[in-house]
């Protein structure tokens, strides 16, 4: 055979070995998911502490990007991006929890402050 119909592995080690790092860990948490997701209710303390855990984590990173925000978002006025939130927020609840509503709202508050600025 000849070298350009042969598979070169060797330079894949490298590769495979991030591939592997990066895989493992999120799939070891889908398959702990998958094991015991039959056994939680949504009313068990876990359940109640992972789902307080992640409403903070989004909260947060709300937060960072109002106040801190990167790339075009830092261009928007602070004032823009917090009447942004809060109508969007505003819109959620107005229309019996609509994310994609609420969403919207709030992404044509930010990007007409974009414009206007």
């Amino acid at each position: 055979m000849s070298g350009a119909t042969e598979l070169d592995f060797a330079g894949l080690g490298p590769f495979l070995t991030i591939l592997i790092i990066a895989a493992l860990p999120t799939h070891i948490w889908r398959w702990l998911g998958v094991l015991f997701a039959g056994r939680l209710t949504e009313e068990s303390e876990i359940f109640i502490w992972v789902k307080a855990v992640a409403i903070a984590l989004l909260a947060a990173l709300i937060s960072q990007l109002i106040l801190f925000p990167n790339g075009a978002l830092a261009d928007v006025p602070m004032l823009v991006r917090v009447a942004g939130a809060a109508i969007g927020l505003a819109v959620y609840f107005a229309t019996r929890r609509t994310l994609v509503l609420g969403l919207l709202a709030g992404e044509a508050i930010i990007a007409a402050g974009w414009f206007l600025r």
